[in-house]
């Protein structure tokens, strides 16, 4: 009986090794799968429950079950879970109480706001308003800043107070189409800007009725993140509900935890800061650490004084990081994970030989997709590969405009 058992255990221990010869990455499959599954029942349960739980639904949970924990760290400055909810909670009431009411559930609010804890707290106050959101890139300038404004469809523009020389030039185009604007100042020598941060210091902290917020749909809108613009002016693509819920599980797939601290230095106005980074530090339940702007030079003296454990980047940051001169030390830090897109093999290769031991994921995508593809097993090279289940054709063309076997090209 022991032979066979023992033989049993041999023969378990051998099918382990010659799977894992054969499939390297079968652990990290079956681990991602089984966490994909978990996600997918999730939705399911979503579909077939008559209620859609949202960000904010998280995000309030959060507050409930750790009011104290730090959401945000900021310039040294940390905002636990409670103080964004309160502090989103009179930005809510500001435009609750404005006679007519500033927004209604259903319009949408554009926000042209540098990363700041504040960025989080007009979005996160409108939301609870019902309103669907527009990031504005604080790169814009004039005509294409106008097109997205008005593109968006928006009703109300909130600013950033380091932003309000950003729209003189354009604010009388701004008023004609009958667009508020408010700023994230306590004061404002521009005619016909309303100043919001006063009033949010004076405003109660009290959540925002439900009878004032509007039927939500897994297909709802929730936020409008333009595209580059690289191939003409930015475009909206419109993010709804459900895709938050998907781009906030992103942390979770890649296995970071509520116990890890994420640093951000990518602007929030794009999907990769706001839906991954802040969504998802929401989903763990973690601590994200908010840069204003990246700095390579400030970067792994960031990661030492918070103690930070993940990053968030895109390609070129890690080669600007490779780039900075070399010092003693590269190595002492607790970063154990990299989560972006966009690194360049020999760049990656550089970076960990540089800095260490640090699992990067990868993952491609694009605003306006509807899927990604994700490298959760942080194997150098590109995220989509081939498998030995088939074999791909890579000796088909495809012509660039339609042939006409007619034609004088064809004789």
């Amino acid at each position: 009986m022991l032979c066979v058992a023992a033989a049993a255990v041999a023969g378990i221990i051998a099918l382990f090794f010659l799977l894992n010869l054969t499939f390297p990455t079968l652990c990290e499959d079956v681990r991602f799968v089984l966490r994909a599954s978990q996600f997918g029942l999730k939705v399911l349960k979503v579909y077939l429950s008559k209620r859609v739980p949202t960000v904010l639904d998280g995000f309030a949970q959060r507050v409930e079950a750790h009011p104290h924990k730090t959401f945000l760290l900021f310039e040294g400055r940390p905002y636990t879970y409670r103080d964004v909810d309160r502090r989103s909670n009179r930005v809510a009431q500001v435009f609750l109480q404005q006679q007519p009411p500033g927004v209604r559930a259903g319009d949408t609010v554009a926000l042209l706001m540098s990363n700041e804890p504040d960025f989080v707290c007009v979005w996160f106050g409108l939301s609870k308003l019902g309103c669907a959101v527009a990031f504005l890139n604080t790169n814009l300038r004039t005509r294409s800043l106008l097109h997205c404004l008005v593109s968006s469809g928006a009703k109300t523009l909130v600013l950033g107070a380091d932003l309000v020389d950003v729209v003189e030039d354009i604010l009388a185009n701004i008023h004609e189409n009958n667009i508020s604007v408010w700023v994230m100042g306590k004061g404002c020598t521009l005619h016909g800007v309303n100043t919001l941060a006063d009033k949010v210091e004076e405003a109660p902290d009290s959540p925002v009725p439900a009878s004032w917020k509007s039927t939500i749909y897994l297909k709802s809108t929730f936020l409008y993140i333009f595209t580059s613009g690289t191939t003409g002016l930015p475009k909206a693509a419109v993010i709804t509900q459900l895709q938050s819920l998907r781009a906030g599980a992103g942390f979770w797939v890649f296995g970071v935890t509520k116990d890890d601290i994420i640093y951000v230095p990518l602007p929030l106005y794009h999907g990769a800061a706001s839906l991954l980074g802040i969504c998802g530090c929401i989903e763990i339940g973690a601590t994200l650490v908010l840069k204003k702007k990246f700095s390579a030079s400030q970067f792994w003296n960031d990661c030492r004084k918070y103690n930070v454990t993940v990053f968030q980047y895109i390609g070129e940051l890690c080669r600007y990081l490779c780039n900075q001169p070399k010092i003693e030390g590269e190595k002492h830090h607790q970063v154990r994970m990299a989560v972006g897109n966009g690194i360049r093999t020999e760049v990656w290769k550089e970076f960990l030989e540089r800095f260490g031991n640090i699992k990067m994921c990868e993952f491609y995508g694009a605003t306006e997709g509807n899927i990604f593809f994700m490298n959760y097993t942080g194997k150098l090279g590109a995220v989509g590969r081939t498998s030995s289940l088939y074999k791909c054709n890579d000796e088909v063309y495809v012509p660039a405009k339609p042939y006409n076997l007619f034609s004088s090209e064809s004789k």
